[in-house]
């Protein structure tokens, strides 16, 4: 294993090995920029562009322009780029990751690739975890790129839907992933040109990139539309689940998070509910809200899953700790959950878009990621992403000490020992940031803390108003915080006067993550930039990591302990906790993989769409291809009734005309006594003559201008409905294809055959339908979009500091998307 970092290790300094000369040119142009006057470092910019349209490549540019940068960093906000940070600018600029240490001015060392690269006119954006730090780095580093002559946009939840376009036209725009991600399916489902945002995706530098391309990964982005089904079901199911007992009634995988019913459990259930064969095809539906309600009641925790707020389930996100406002769990498991609290159960929702994280952001021509902590999840970055990490060196020496682990027997006894630590440090005047998992976790802790009199900040989703707020001053004399994952990534804690004298930040973890990289993320709070600090994590045999994944061995060593109130000292324990991370790890990677590898088949079904829809949305003329479509209606239509026969009088003639009436003959026109004078060319071919006629005619009396407009809309709402009802169908398979590994074969290739029996099926769909609806359509002045959408995104209550744009008039439409004047909505 030590061998295996080693090689890591010195992959990342061969690569800094190389950019040492690049830094000592970058270095070389420092004096030369240092007597420009500030309009003639502004008209470099301009210079540059001239440079790159006549051939140079934006890597001859790299010293000069990466000097530039600093230049104006240093004029406009007083900040120098240290020579570590010029490295790590030259990484993003390669398309790779950087890993920075906490504190290490990441997001200053982002400016030098990005002007850089926006200088190819393409457009840069920069994506960050939440909308507090787009706005605040928009406006803290764009005043660089406004120095330098570059406009800078800004797309957060609060921007107008009408100031879209024109932010992503600028040079560089900052902005969160949900919305990045969300503008690129709701440009997909645009029906004019002018409502389309997005620029083509050129080069994009992911912030927090572990936690966007690999933690939220798991969740695809989802546009959805309310749909009818009734709610009074999972109220009735949610009833029954507190009889049934465990290990009795059914079984819990803490590990897969799943619950299933046994045969007397099923039993139970089916009497109590007066159903049978619940799991069968007429009753499936039912058999559905059982599984689910049994995931709701036995696997989804309150307060550690998701909290009740205002009468609402709101879920807390397991990797950051907030709270991700607007976004439900799928296939009815967030009703299930509803019915299970006993709050108003929310209609269910029809999807109308969605993509991964993964598949969007591959999109990119090029893509780059920063963070603290992404070297354990390299494999991962270099096999989804194509992405490699570079360790890049601190400015000054880390001078943390990072204390081994102090392991108790319980939980009680684990907590007893932190708040007596908190407390002599505390005594001390040491600050200290006590980092916990979930928020029953982080009140408990906090109640424990009263007790003894100590004050202190809690933060957690529960507690998160103030969050910048309170994580930058925890490093002030005598400041104890609990948070829980969230740490309040994106603003330092800085050393209050006199703290370095009593040891720095000192950062106490309650228990260990599942994932090695959330640990690290909390340990680096501690040492920023040559502070001193102290980190420490204290585990009990009790904790989730080591209950579930312990294993029967490590739960006898821990029980071997009678003493609730002293530490275990075992080196195996130790490196069994290790274990049981990586092995979490590797199974999250496994279901993220998974997720990708089914998204992969739906994403190549969704680019031939997307880009079809695209065609004919800015294209001119769509006759050529209605036409075709119905000449293909025709085609399968005569195959379709001729039931096989080669001789027309066997045909199902009286099928054949009630479907053609339906479709390409709204005025009929043909009897069934004349088909059957003809062969089965001549029938296609009168078929053809009489439908070109009937087109004629209502292009006549429309005009061709606005035939040209309904055939565009046509298509257009043909295809979106067609996609969204495949799009659901393609759920539902996704859903049971898991039960094909029973007969011995692969799930994966079966979805793969039978997706593309459905794709085929929604083209001949869309035809269909495009060719019965071009005869019938009229124009009316308003189209009326899907109801209630909605969007499954983390939408931040916080909204402090957050530009929203232009104000909106009391009659402008609503920017909430609801069609209606503001004033009769968000406006009241």
């Amino acid at each position: 294993m030590l061998k295996f970092l080693e090689s890591l290790l010195s992959d990342s300094k061969k690569t800094i090995k190389k950019l040492r000369p690049v830094v000592d040119r970058i270095n070389g142009f420092e004096e030369k920029m240092a007597v420009l006057t500030d309009e003639e470092l502004a008209a470099k910019t301009i210079s540059y562009k001239e440079r790159i349209a006549k051939g140079e490549s934006l890597g001859d540019l790299l010293p000069e322009a990466f000097a530039i940068t600093r230049e104006a960093a240093k004029r406009v906000l007083g900040m120098r780029h240290f020579d570590v940070q010029l490295i790590g600018g030259a990484v993003l600029h390669q398309g790779r990751i950087s890993e920075m240490k906490t504190g290490e001015g990441k997001t200053l060392v982002a400016t030098l690739p990005v002007y850089l690269n926006a200088l190819s006119g393409n457009g840069v954006h920069v994506i960050t975890v939440n909308d507090y730090l787009a706005t605040r780095d928009s406006e803290w580093m764009g005043q660089i790129y406004k120095f330098l002559g570059m406009d800078v946009g800004l797309i957060i939840h609060s921007i107008h839907p009408f100031e879209r376009k024109s932010e992503y036209a600028k040079d560089i725009v900052y902005g969160t992933n949900n919305e990045f991600g969300f503008d690129y399916l709701r440009d997909n489902m645009a029906v004019t040109e002018e409502s389309m945002a997005q620029r083509k995706l050129n080069y994009a530098i992911v912030d927090e990139v572990d936690s966007i391309l690999i933690d939220e990964a798991r969740t695809p982005l989802i546009i959805s539309g309310e749909a009818d089904k009734p709610t009074s079901m999972y109220e009735t199911v949610a009833k029954v689940m507190p009889s049934l007992k465990k290990d009795v009634d059914f079984t819990l995988d803490e590990k897969q998070r799943l619950a299933t019913l046994t045969e007397e459990g099923l039993s139970k259930v089916e009497k109590m509910l007066g159903a049978s064969r619940v799991y069968e095809d007429d009753n499936g539906e039912l058999g559905h809200h059982i599984n689910q309600a049994l995931v709701a009641q036995n696997v989804m925790k309150k307060d550690v899953d998701y909290i009740i707020k205002d009468g609402e389930i709101v879920i807390v996100d397991q990797f950051t700790g907030r709270l991700m406002y607007g976004r439900r769990y799928s296939n009815g498991l967030h009703q299930a959950i509803e019915a299970k609290e006993k709050v108003k159960i929310q209609k269910e929702s029809q999807t109308l878009a969605t993509i991964t994280f993964q598949n969007y952001f591959r999109m990119y021509d090029k893509l780059a990621g920063m963070t603290g902590t992404a070297k354990t999840e390299e494999d991962e970055f270099r096999s989804i992403y194509g992405m490699d990490v570079v360790v890049i060196p601190t400015n000054v020496e880390v001078n943390r000490v990072d204390a081994d682990d102090v392991i108790y027997r319980t939980e009680v006894g684990k907590f007893k020992a932190i708040a007596a630590e908190v407390a002599e440090r505390h005594k001390s005047g040491q600050p200290v940031l006590v980092g916990t998992i979930g928020i029953d976790k982080s009140e408990a802790l906090s109640g424990l803390l009263k007790r003894q009199g100590i004050p202190h900040q809690i933060l957690n989703a529960k507690h998160h108003e103030k969050e910048a707020e309170i994580i930058s001053k925890a490093g002030e004399m005598g400041a104890v915080t609990i948070a829980t994952n969230m740490a309040g990534r994106g603003t330092d804690i800085v050393l209050g006067e006199g703290v370095q004298d009593v040891g720095g930040l000192c950062v106490i973890g309650s228990e260990r993550h599942e994932s090695r990289r959330i640990d690290n993320q909390l340990r680096g709070r501690a040492g920023r930039q040559g502070d001193p600090g102290r980190s420490q994590f204290y585990i009990s045999s009790e904790d989730d990591l080591l209950r579930v994944y312990g294993g029967d061995r490590i739960q006898s060593l821990l029980k071997m302990s009678t003493n609730d109130d002293t530490p275990i000292d075992n080196a195996l324990l130790t490196k069994s906790i290790e274990r049981a991370q990586k092995a979490v790890e590797s199974r999250n990677f496994e279901m993220r993989k998974q997720v990708l590898e089914y998204d992969n088949i739906m994403n190549q079904q969704r680019e031939i769409i997307y880009r079809q829809r695209r065609d004919v949305l800015l294209g001119e003329d769509m006759k050529t291809n209605v036409i075709s479509m119905i000449e293909d209606v025709i085609e399968n239509a005569a195959h379709r009734f001729s039931n096989g026969e080669e001789y027309v009088e066997n045909w199902d003639m009286d099928g054949l005309l009630m479907y053609a009436s339906q479709s390409f003959l709204p005025n009929r026109g043909v009897t069934k006594e004349e088909l059957l004078k003809l062969s089965q060319e001549e029938i296609k071919m009168l078929f053809r003559e009489k439908a070109m006629e009937a087109y004629e005619q209502k292009e006549v009396a429309v005009s061709p201008e606005v035939m040209r407009f309904l055939e565009k809309q046509v298509v257009l709402r043909s295809v979106d409905s067609k996609w969204m009802d495949h799009i659901d169908a393609m759920d539902q398979l996704r859903q049971g294809i898991g039960l094909r590994a029973y007969g011995q074969k692969n799930p994966l290739t079966e979805y793969n055959f039978e997706s593309y029996d459905m794709f085929q099926n929604m083209v001949a769909d869309i035809k269909e339908e495009v060719t019965r609806l071009i005869y019938r359509v009229t124009v009316v002045e308003k189209q009326e979009g899907p109801k209630n959408v909605r969007e499954n995104k983390y939408e931040e209550e916080n909204k402090q500091s957050v530009r929203t744009g232009k104000k909106v008039g009391r009659n402008d439409p609503c920017p909430c998307g609801s069609c209606k004047k503001y004033k009769q909505c968000c406006g009241r």
